[in-house]
């Protein structure tokens, strides 16, 4: 997983449901992510530091 990510929570971690969907904002090594989660609007919930354990890929960033 790679900064720009698209992710979703496997189980639930502090306030945020199990299924909430993401982007990793900063990659700080290959266990550990700074994500930013989104309601189904588009809003942001919170920007959380997150062990890669609670996080699902959805898809690759493709900056082509």
């Amino acid at each position: 997983m790679n900064e720009l990510d698209s992710v979703k929570l496997n189980k639930d971690f502090q306030n945020i449901s199990k299924g909430t969907e993401g982007a990793i904002v900063h990659k700080y090594n290959n266990e550990n992510f700074e994500v930013e989660f989104f309601d189904k609007n588009g809003d942001t919930i919170d920007v959380v530091t997150i062990s890669k354990e609670y996080l699902d890929l959805i898809e690759k960033y493709n900056d082509n």
